[in-house]
């Protein structure tokens, strides 16, 4: 019985790391899934790819359609490309009675670059190579190729790029995806000649520059070894901890676990997915606000030890004045730990209306009057007494400070500017502020059941009450984002900067934000860190001291171990339907922290 239920838990596991979707066939699983990964791996070429489209790299202006006409796992790979960026899937055999081939060239109008899933069927077919051969001339083509060689005398007129497996796999379906985007390498040329222009020795070799999805043995570690992390998620969900969360493990640049449980809320009918998007509550203070700051400071911009009043000629003359940036990093300015928000509202500050006068939208039905912030909230912080000033203060008025010091610096509102910057360029497809903007309700996990100044259930609403009366974008709250995003960016970081073929923070910024730096606590600047207490055992009882990262008020971390390269994210909505304590008092997040260093440590 216990063998039979580790069976099934491992096919879980391997499913949901994958792919989201259905597969026409079962791959294999643990070392058999290694095996045919290097089989795949020795027999993958990649051709004409003379002006290096492969792997893509910026991804901010890629319109991605991926077309399938009869290959078997097309769920399956469109799944894998989907990790990577927005990819829509089309099936090619629609086009096959009353609309043609031609009106999918049409339909597919406002893509710019099309992946085309061929098998040795699909080649045979002439439509299909002349739509291949018109639309090279003015898209983007990537021709995935599954099956003989013998296929390559029909694709004589292609000059597209084209990634070729020998093998018909499930897994050779994956390993094309992650080609198309560097999740993985390509290391072959063709050992056979097929026509003059497919002949033997030719082929690119590629690097690997993003995440690939994977199973743990492929990174050392023992499926059944993880096991442990579903029993102490399910706990939390029994214990009425959270509704549900996901957790998601980056080993090596491999994710090797990323598993969604329990619900959006304790009335279990909407159950948590990969692919739902999170409050990230405090996570915003160093996967927007530092990130922000990171940018600015290796391209000269910002200085640690310039100070507010360098920046803000309005706080000169006030106690905020002097203070340095590196202070509010480290959270040592002597600030408060947050300004009245809620409590100082009239009935004239705020409209169930959006209109000239109230622009500023928190919820759905409620608009706070114009300049509020800057006529209310402001002049608290400015007025707000400084105690502590050399002190470890945890404070989210730091965080609203860096942002107004950044967005007069550039000119450009935070959202946009870690959008374009970070988000977009990453590949991160659900990251960002303002997620009903972009995004369903029902793609987005509920929090808290406001019951004091807003009076809903907040969804894509951010929780925090002071970024909430921020319009919902502030540095010390407000960002959402999926587990998979979170972890693109935090393999960016661990990475020293580098991702996709692309460098967007300096390796010795990254050094220095991420390592200790105050001398009167654990922190680093905007990034927490590993506690040298022993018996604080945090983040975790394993935890290296290289570890940094932050957690969120509503249930969430991201840390990373440079030591074990390793990217470990928690989400989870524990304030539904109010706040409680017990995911702390639990110790879920360190607890499943150790389990993932357990299972490291074991090895296979």
């Amino acid at each position: 019985m216990r063998k039979n239920r580790l069976n099934i838990a491992i096919f879980s596991l391997f499913s949901l790391v994958l792919f989201n979707s259905a597969c026409a066939q079962n791959p294999p699983t643990g070392l058999d899934y290694v095996k045919e990964e290097t089989l795949v791996q020795n027999s993958t070429v990649l051709l004409n790819n003379g002006e290096f489209t492969i792997p893509l790299q910026d991804l901010s202006a890629a319109k991605i359609a991926s077309v399938h006409f009869t290959n078997p796992n097309a769920a399956g790979f469109d799944s894998l490309l989907n990790k990577y960026a927005k990819v829509d899937p089309i099936n090619g055999n629609l086009y096959n009675g009353v609309k043609n081939i031609n009106d999918l060239s049409a339909d597919l109008k406002w893509y710019n670059t099309i992946i085309l899933q061929l098998t040795a069927a699909d080649v045979s077919n002439p439509q299909i190579i002349n739509f291949i051969t018109q639309n090279q001339k003015i898209k983007i083509v990537i021709i995935a190729l599954f099956g003989s060689g013998n296929s390559f005398s029909k694709l004589n007129d292609v000059t597209a790029p084209i990634i070729w497996s020998q093998r018909t796999t499930p897994v050779a379906e994956y390993f094309s995806a992650q080609a198309i985007f560097g999740g993985v390498a390509i290391t072959q040329k063709l050992t056979n000649t097929f026509s003059p222009r497919y002949a033997a020795n030719m082929g690119f070799i590629t690097a690997k520059t993003r995440l690939q999805y994977t199973v743990p043995e492929d990174a050392g570690v023992n499926s059944i070894n993880l096991i442990q992390i579903d029993d102490i998620a399910r706990e939390a969900i029994s214990a009425h901890a959270t509704p549900g969360c996901v957790v998601l493990v980056a080993k090596d640049g491999k994710v090797i676990f990323n598993k969604a449980y329990g619900d959006h809320t304790y009335d279990p009918n909407v159950p948590d997915k990969l692919t739902d998007i999170f409050d990230l509550a405090s996570l915003t203070k160093v996967t927007a606000m530092t990130i922000e700051v990171m940018k600015l400071y290796d391209e000269g911009k910002i200085s640690l030890d310039a100070t507010i009043g360098d920046y803000i000629p309005g706080v000169r003359g006030s106690n905020k004045s002097d203070i340095t940036v590196r202070e509010l990093l480290e959270h040592q300015a002597g600030l408060v730990a947050d300004i009245p928000t809620y409590e100082k509202l009239h009935p004239s500050d705020h409209s169930t209306d959006s209109s000239a006068a109230y622009p500023t939208k928190v919820t759905g039905n409620y608009f706070l009057r114009k300049d509020y912030f800057k006529d209310v909230m402001w002049q608290d912080i400015l007025k707000s007494p400084l105690r502590t000033r050399g002190q470890y203060v945890y404070s989210d008025v730091s965080m609203v400070l860096m942002k107004e010091i950044c967005e007069t610096i550039t000119s450009i509102p935070l959202n946009e500017f870690v959008l374009h910057n970070f988000y977009k360029p990453l590949g991160m497809k659900t990251a960002g502020f303002l997620p009903l903007y972009r995004f369903p309700a029902s793609q987005i996990i509920p929090t808290e059941q406001d019951a004091v100044f807003r009076h809903t259930l907040l969804v894509g609403y951010t929780e925090d009450q002071t970024a909430a009366l921020m319009g919902n974008v502030s540095g010390n709250a407000g960002l959402f984002a999926s587990a998979n995003d979170v972890a693109i960016l935090y393999q960016m970081i661990l990475n020293r900067g580098t991702y996709g073929g692309a460098q967007y923070i300096k390796p010795e910024t990254i050094d220095l934000f991420t390592a200790k730096q105050s001398a009167v606590s654990r922190r680093g600047l905007g990034f927490d860190r590993w506690d040298p207490l022993e018996d604080h055992h945090y983040p975790s009882k394993l935890a290296s001291p290289q570890t940094y990262g932050h957690t969120g008020y509503t249930g969430t971390c991201v840390w990373v171990d440079p030591k074990y390269n390793l990217v470990y994210v928690f989400l989870s909505n524990r304030v539904n339907p109010t706040v409680g304590s017990k995911l702390s008092s639990l110790n879920i997040r360190p607890r499943i922290q150790d389990a993932i260093y357990q299972a490291i440590q074991k090895g296979m």
